[in-house]
């Protein structure tokens, strides 16, 4: 071998080591690099990471969540009151007609104490058969019928409710079916408005006490959700029966309460801090 085929073959040597050298370390940081990513895997996402980079550069992810309620005791300005007739009979037609005249003077006497037209309406009418069943059959004989109408008041006059009732009593009127307080739509509308703004006064009040104690305070609002007011209905009036029958003397007029209802309005708050 001479010397120039010598160097030849030690030069190309010489130029496979950078080459296996590079190879090498390629392998290496492939190596690094698929051992950190298991070593972070199912601890630690890419999506981890920027949360807590956004977490650390930006205070507007600093959130408090914060309920607040309010309410109130109003009077109600609404008044729904069913009464009727009751009459029995042992034939359906003459129990009718007997219905049907006391009814309508009660009616009468209703819109002479100031009760409108457009304020009465028919609840409930019914002709039933009655049977007696006191004899040994399987079948009871029919006695007679007895026929119920009943009428609903909705007004707005609710200091005239006793009156109403006396005087339909008076009249021929022999049952009380209910009587009912409650709220106009415009009533309650306002004092929902009212209470909205007082329950989101309140949520505020409590998150600056909280962001105060932690060092924060309130700087925005990220979001409000507003729930549905709470009615709470008022005791029902006690209406007794023996009211009906005057036995003989002048009854003072029937004492109709209306009492007050209670309505509550609550709101959840998101605030955003700030140190």
């Amino acid at each position: 071998m001479n010397s120039m085929e010598y160097f030849g073959k030690s030069k190309n040597k010489t130029n496979i080591v950078p080459v296996l050298t590079a190879t090498i370390a390629i392998i290496s940081v492939a190596m690094i690099l698929t051992t950190v990513e298991y070593s972070f895997s199912g601890t630690l996402t890419s999506g981890s990471i920027i949360g807590i980079a956004n977490a650390q550069t930006d205070p507007m992810n600093s959130t408090l969540f914060v309920s607040g309620s309010a309410s109130n005791q109003t009077k109600p300005d609404k008044v729904t009151v069913s009464l009727g007739v009751e009459t029995t009979n042992s034939t359906a037609q003459v129990a009718l007609a007997s219905n049907s005249d006391l009814m309508n003077m009660a009616l009468n006497a209703l819109k002479a104490a100031g009760v409108q037209e457009n304020e009465t309406s028919t609840s409930t009418f019914s002709i039933t058969p009655n049977y007696n069943y006191s004899a040994d059959t399987n079948e009871g004989r029919l006695i007679g019928f007895t026929v119920s109408n009943s009428i609903q008041i909705q007004s707005g006059n609710i200091e005239n409710v006793s009156k109403w009732i006396d005087t339909a009593v008076t009249s021929g009127a022999n049952n009380v079916n209910s009587i009912y307080f409650s709220l106009s739509e415009s009533k309650m509308n306002e004092i929902k408005n009212s209470l909205l703004k007082d329950a989101i006064d309140n949520a505020k009040t409590k998150a600056d006490i909280a962001a105060s104690a932690a060092g924060l305070k309130v700087i925005g609002v990220k979001s409000i959700s507003v729930g549905q007011p709470v009615i709470a209905p008022p005791p029902i009036p006690l209406f007794r029966a023996e009211a009906l029958d005057g036995g003989g003397m002048a009854a003072p007029s029937t004492p109709i309460i209306s009492g007050q209802q209670e309505v509550s309005a609550t709101v959840e708050v998101i605030y955003r801090l700030a140190g």
